[in-house]
């Protein structure tokens, strides 16, 4: 299994996961020409991604998903709550997503697949998932928008090889910075995004002795520094003796490394 995220922020998030020539594209939120770009990028071929798995309905996540799928007429997997969305609904094969046993994804012609758990979070675009993926032994999990920490989620997500894990933004800056009280509140609130401080302590919860690369994902662009979620989340990592665990910073702009699951 190999993991590339293709785009992470508040912009547009798109991630990539492979097994043998299987391809699965996890969220679609960037304008479509620049998701396909990106995919070209990523050495995509003509007739992948195999699949869509999208989070949840804000468009940062979806917004191309449909169109994606009817051009290269391929399924999109989603809640039930967004198949009507009109980010997704232009997909001509939409598959729900959602229970609490995994969905077998698989390619066409005996290409590759994995088994994907959509695992519920608290967000106010309910239902929002983090996935789980599956294949060969290793695990993937890919967790962004989440209001606040959880034990019950972090249950469901432990034994990751390759984890990557909002950290949106630092609570100092987020309040010190320019956006109005309202947005601050839906940020900081239940139901928006982890501060670094909540990330480290999701951290703390899901790594486990397979974890060998860690992505910080979906920072804000205004109210977090890389330099910053990164020496939180190394420290974190020193307290639990998995020092040696790689850790990135997914990029809003270009396309991150493929890494081995």
């Amino acid at each position: 299994m190999r993991l590339q995220v293709i785009s992470s922020g508040s912009r547009g998030n798109a991630t990539l996961v492979r097994v043998d020539e299987f391809a699965l594209l996890v969220d679609a939120g960037l304008p479509a020409a620049d998701l396909e770009a990106r995919l070209e990028t990523a050495r995509l071929g003509l007739f992948a991604p195999h699949a869509i798995a999208v989070t949840h309905g804000h468009l940062d996540h979806s917004r191309s998903a449909g169109i994606l799928a009817r051009r290269r007429q391929i399924p999109v997997y989603c809640s039930a709550a967004i198949q009507t969305h009109p980010a997704v609904r232009r997909g001509k094969r939409v598959l729900t997503l959602g229970g609490h046993r995994p969905v077998e994804i698989r390619a066409p012609d005996n290409l590759g697949g994995l088994d994907l758990l959509a695992v519920e979070l608290p967000h106010d675009a309910p239902p929002t998932y983090a996935f789980r993926m599956d294949a060969g032994g290793r695990r993937a999990v890919v967790l962004t928008d989440m209001g606040r920490p959880s034990k019950d989620v972090a249950a469901s997500l432990t034994g990751a090889h390759v984890l990557v894990l909002e950290f949106n933004h630092d609570a100092g800056m987020l309040e010190a910075g320019r956006y109005p009280h309202s947005l601050k509140r839906r940020i900081r609130g239940g139901l928006g995004h982890l501060s670094n401080d909540q990330s480290v302590e999701m951290l703390r919860l899901l790594a486990g002795p397979e974890l060998h690369t860690l992505v910080l994902a979906h920072l804000s662009e205004h109210n977090n520094r890389p330099d910053i979620a990164e020496e939180a989340a190394r420290a974190e990592l020193a307290r639990l003796g998995l020092g040696h665990v790689r850790v990135l910073v997914a990029s809003q702009n270009e396309v991150g490394e493929e890494l081995t699951v």
